[in-house]
């Protein structure tokens, strides 16, 4: 066996190349069709804001302290209290106030709610 020749004998490799290459493409475009046809990249939606609030059951407050603004009409309030003005809240802005709710109040275990305007599906964004 000749060593010189073993190190010019290129012959195999472009096959073997092209075969990995279309072995390759084969499966990026299989994963491409498959996430259309499944719909998974649908799936995401819209995500809830974020923004801060801060809670405080004894003075029957919830407070936006920063973050994205929030339009009343995706917002609910869970277990007690309701919606402060007519919104759109910015930081800074009182979202429930004991004064503005009349009997209703702040109390422990209360859930500011987002309703996705885009689907049936909501997202807790306080909790108090």
């Amino acid at each position: 066996m000749d060593i010189k020749q073993l190190f010019e004998d290129d012959n195999a490799v472009s096959p073997v190349i092209g075969v990995i290459l279309m072995v390759a493409i084969t499966v990026i475009l299989a994963a491409v069709i498959a996430s259309f046809v499944l719909g998974l990249g649908d799936q995401t939606g819209d995500q809830a804001p974020q923004a801060s609030i801060e809670c405080n059951t004894n003075d029957d407050y919830m407070n936006h302290t920063g973050g994205e603004n929030l339009t009343k009409s995706n917002l609910d309030v869970n277990n007690g209290g309701s919606l402060n003005g007519d919104g759109p809240y910015s930081a800074g802005d009182i979202i429930i106030n004991n004064e503005s709710a009349g009997d209703d109040e702040v109390k422990p275990d209360t859930e500011l709610v987002w309703d996705n305007p885009s689907s049936d599906s909501s997202s807790i964004i306080a909790e108090c």
